[in-house]
C-alpha cells in the first residue's frame, strides 16, 4: 500500500512493520483526526492475522504530540480484553510491555510491530484463557491432547444469530515449503492450517459428531498447490484431533512433495513446445504455470497463451490465441475463448504432447483468423 500522506515517523513504522511482520497484516481506513493540524494522517485499521481471520484494532496517533504512543482500540466483541491487566503480579512480559509503551521512541521504526507483537501475544492468551473457562466436556479433552503442539490457535465466538463455538486453527506438517521451490518468490512462509470448528455444548454425548473441518493455506501457495482439490479424511465416531491429525498430516505432506516435483514436469512440458513453437516470449521460470509462444500460419500471426494447472498432466493446459494484427474498438488485441478440448493424455510424453497440441493449432488457427476478420470493423 501507499504510505503518501503520513507523517515520516509514522510512515517509517508502518513501513517496518507492514515488512516485518511474520504474517501478511493489511491497514485500513486510513484517517486524519486533527480538524485544525494539516500534517498528514495519523489514524488507521490494522487487520491482523489471528485464527484463519483477522482481527481489527484501530491505531490511533497523535501527529500533533509524535511522543505519545499510539492508543487502540479492540473489537467490540473483545470488550474484556485488558491486556495491561492479565495478570495478578508483574511477570517479566508485563515488564516488557509497559517499557515499550514507557520508553516509546517515535525515531525508532521497530516499535509499532514490537507493540503489535506484544499484543498479539497476550490476545492469543486471552483467548486461550476464555476457551479452557468453557464448560465443555468434549472441548476440554480435545484440549487436553492437543496442547502440546506448537502453534495452535483458539478462538471463542458467538452472536445474536448464531450459537457459540470455538474455533481452532491447527498448523500442519512442520514443513519449510519455501525451501522447496527453487527461487521462491514468496515473501512469508508458506501454510497449511486445518480449521476446526465446535459448536459449545454442556455434555459429552457419547457419539459426538464430527466438528466442521476446513483445510486453508495463504493465497500464495496455490501457485504451487491448490488445497481444494484435497479430500480430507474421514472422521470416525469417537475420535479426537490427536487421532485425526497424524493421518492428515502424513497424506497432505506426500501430496505437496508431489505438487513440488510436478514443478520439473510443467518445466519439462514448456521445454518440448519450444522445437515446435521457438523460444518462449515469456514463461514463468519457477512454478512454470505460463507460457506464451508467437506462432502463425501463412501471413497470420499470432500468439498462443499456456495456462497450466497445478494438476498437470492429469489436466491439461488450457489455450488462448491473441491476435498481434487485429485490435477491438476499444484497443484490446482480439484473443480467442479458453481452448481445453482437444486430443490430450496424460500418459503421452512430452515431445507428443506438444505435437498434438501443435497439430490441434494448425486447423484451430484458421478458425481464430476467420474470428478475427469477421469481427473487424468496416471503414
Amino acid at each position: 500500500m501507499s504510505l503518501d500522506g503520513f507523517p515520516p515517523f509514522i510512515s517509517a513504522q508502518l513501513h517496518y512493520l507492514i515488512n516485518h511482520f511474520p504474517d501478511k497484516i493489511k491497514v485500513e481506513q486510513v484517517l486524519s483526526g486533527g480538524k485544525t493540524y494539516t500534517g498528514g494522517l495519523d489514524r488507521f485499521t490494522l487487520l491482523i492475522p489471528y485464527c484463519l481471520d483477522y482481527i481489527k484494532w484501530d491505531i490511533i496517533y497523535n501527529a500533533e504530540f509524535p511522543l505519545a504512543p499510539p492508543d487502540i482500540i479492540f473489537g467490540t466483541e473483545d470488550e474484556d480484553f485488558h491486556p495491561l491487566h492479565m495478570t495478578g503480579r508483574v511477570g517479566e512480559g508485563d515488564l516488557k510491555f509497559r517499557n515499550i509503551l514507557s520508553d516509546w521512541n517515535y525515531k525508532d521504526p521497530t516499535r509499532l510491530l514490537a507493540l503489535i507483537q506484544e499484543l498479539r501475544d497476550r490476545y492469543m492468551a486471552y483467548q486461550k484463557k476464555r476457551v479452557g473457562e468453557v464448560d465443555d466436556d468434549r472441548l476440554t479433552f480435545e484440549i487436553s491432547t492437543i496442547c502440546s503442539r506448537e502453534g495452535i490457535e483458539m478462538q471463542i465466538s458467538s452472536g445474536a444469530e448464531k450459537p457459540e463455538e470455538v474455533k481452532f486453527a491447527v498448523p500442519l506438517m512442520d514443513m519449510n515449503i519455501n525451501k522447496m521451490v527453487h527461487g521462491c518468490p514468496w515473501r512469508h512462509p508458506q501454510k497449511i492450517c486445518l480449521q476446526v470448528i465446535y459448536p459449545v455444548g454442556k455434555k459429552y454425548a457419547s457419539t459426538p459428531s464430527a466438528p466442521h473441518l476446513k483445510l486453508m493455506s495463504t493465497t500464495e501457495l496455490r501457485a504451487l498447490f491448490t488445497i481444494e482439490d484435497v479430500k480430507l479424511p474421514s472422521w470416525l465416531d469417537g475420535m479426537c484431533m490427536a487421532e485425526y491429525l497424524p493421518h492428515l498430516e502424513e497424506s497432505l505432506q506426500k501430496q505437496v512433495l508431489e505438487a513440488v516435483s510436478l514443478i520439473d514436469i510443467r518445466r519439462h512440458f514448456i521445454e518440448a513446445l519450444a522445437p515446435l513453437f521457438g523460444r518462449p516470449l515469456e514463461a514463468d521460470p519457477v512454478f512454470c504455470r505460463k507460457a506464451t509462444f508467437l506462432a502463425s500460419s501463412g501471413s497470420f500471426v499470432f500468439l498462443v497463451h499456456f495456462h497450466i494447472s497445478t494438476l498437470f498432466p492429469k489436466q491439461q493446459p488450457a489455450l488462448m490465441l491473441q491476435s498481434s494484427q487485429h485490435i477491438s474498438p476499444q484497443g484490446i488485441p482480439k484473443k480467442s475463448p479458453l481452448l481445453a478440448e482437444y486430443p490430450w493424455s496424460p500418459r503421452w510424453e512430452a515431445s507428443q504432447m506438444a505435437e498434438r497440441i501443435f497439430d490441434f493449432l494448425a486447423d484451430e488457427s484458421l478458425n481464430f483468423k476467420r474470428f478475427c476478420n469477421e469481427s473487424q470493423p468496416q471503414h
